[in-house]
C-alpha cells in the first residue's frame, strides 16, 4: 500500500513538479485483477481502486490498519465507473451500473468485487475513512442521487453535480462523496476555487478522452501550482490547498473528503481574480 504523509504549505512552495507527483498524485492504480489502495495521512484517508475482470476480488486487510479486517474501525463508500458489477457485502449482492455508489458501515468483515462481463469490467473507485459509529449499508443509483447543474457555457464550467454520501443522502460516520460530470464542451471544475480547513479532499478523474490530459491545480490561492493527470488518476487535496482543474477536453470526476465536518458547502473561497 502506497503511503502519502502530510506536507507543510511552506514547504510546498519549493517543491518542484516531480516532487507534486509523488507526494500528492496516486496513479497508475487501476489494474486488471487487483485491488490498489493508498493510505493518507490526511484524515486516515484510504484512495482505493477496484478492476475485476476475470476474477472475484477480495477487499484485502492491510498491516498498516492494525486491524482483524479492513472494515473493523473503518467505512467505506464506493462507486462504479465503468461496465457493470457485484459487490458483495458480508454474503449480500449488490448490483452497481455505471455512477451508482455504494455505502458499506465499519464492521463489516468481507468485500468482494467481480464484473458481470468480462468484456465490460467494472472500475469501483473507493475512499474509506476512519469510523466512530456504524450506519447501514446502503445502494444509490445514479438516477437517484441529488442533482445540482451550475456554471455556464460562456464560462466553460457547465456541470452537474451529483450527490451520494452526504447530509441529506447516504449517511455516514464522517465520509462525504459525490461526482461531477461537465458538459460537453466545458472543462473547469471547481470554479471559484476554494479550501476548506476542518477537512481534506481528493479527486478521481474518469471519463478523459483518449488522448487528453487534464491540469489540476494545487496551493495555496496566492501561490499556485499545477501537475498534469490522465484517465482514472487521482490526487489529494491538503486541507490549505486549492483543488481545481482544467481538461483538453470534457471529463467527469468524483470527489470525496473527510475531517470534522460533514456539510461540504463550509469553505472559503478564493475568488478569481485573487488567485496567484
Amino acid at each position: 500500500m502506497k503511503v502519502l504523509h502530510s506536507v507543510h504549505p511552506d514547504d510546498f512552495k519549493t517543491y518542484q513538479t516531480a516532487l507534486i507527483r509523488e507526494r500528492f498524485l496516486i496513479d497508475k492504480q487501476v489494474q486488471p485483477d487487483q485491488i490498489n489502495c493508498a493510505y493518507t495521512h490526511y484524515d486516515r484517508m484510504i484512495v482505493g481502486f477496484a478492476n475485476p475482470v476475470n476474477h472475484q476480488l477480495e477487499l484485502p486487510n492491510y498491516p498498516n490498519l492494525r486491524a482483524e479486517y479492513f472494515l473493523e474501525r473503518r467505512e467505506i463508500g464506493i462507486i462504479n465507473v465503468a461496465g457493470d458489477g457485484i459487490v458483495t457485502v458480508d454474503s449480500v449482492k449488490y448490483n452497481l451500473k455505471k455512477l451508482d455508489c455504494l455505502y458499506i458501515g465499519k464492521g463489516t468483515k468481507r468485500v468482494t468485487f467481480e464484473s458481470k462481463d468480462a468484456t465490460a469490467p467494472a472500475v469501483f473507485y473507493m475512499l474509506s475513512a476512519p469510523a466512530h459509529a456504524v450506519y447501514p449499508t446502503t445502494l444509490l443509483t445514479h438516477a437517484d442521487a441529488v442533482k445540482v447543474t451550475l456554471g455556464s457555457a460562456l464560462t466553460a464550467n457547465h456541470r452537474t453535480i451529483n450527490k451520494y454520501i452526504h447530509l441529506e443522502g447516504i449517511k455516514s460516520c464522517q465520509l462525504v462523496m459525490g461526482l461531477t460530470i461537465l458538459h460537453d464542451g466545458s472543462v473547469w471544475n471547481t470554479m471559484p476555487s476554494h479550501v476548506h480547513d476542518r477537512r481534506m479532499e481528493a479527486y478521481f478523474y474518469f471519463d478523459v478522452p483518449q488522448g487528453q490530459k487534464i491540469f489540476h491545480y494545487m496551493g495555496e490561492g496566492n501561490e499556485t501550482r499545477h501537475i498534469t493527470m490522465d484517465n482514472y488518476d487521482a490526487v489529494v487535496s491538503p486541507p490549505w490547498s486549492i483543488h481545481s482543474g482544467s481538461g483538453t477536453a470534457s471529463y467527469s470526476f468524483i470527489w470525496g473528503m473527510a475531517g470534522e465536518n460533514l456539510d461540504y458547502t463550509d469553505m472559503d473561497p478564493i475568488a478569481i481574480t485573487d488567485l496567484r
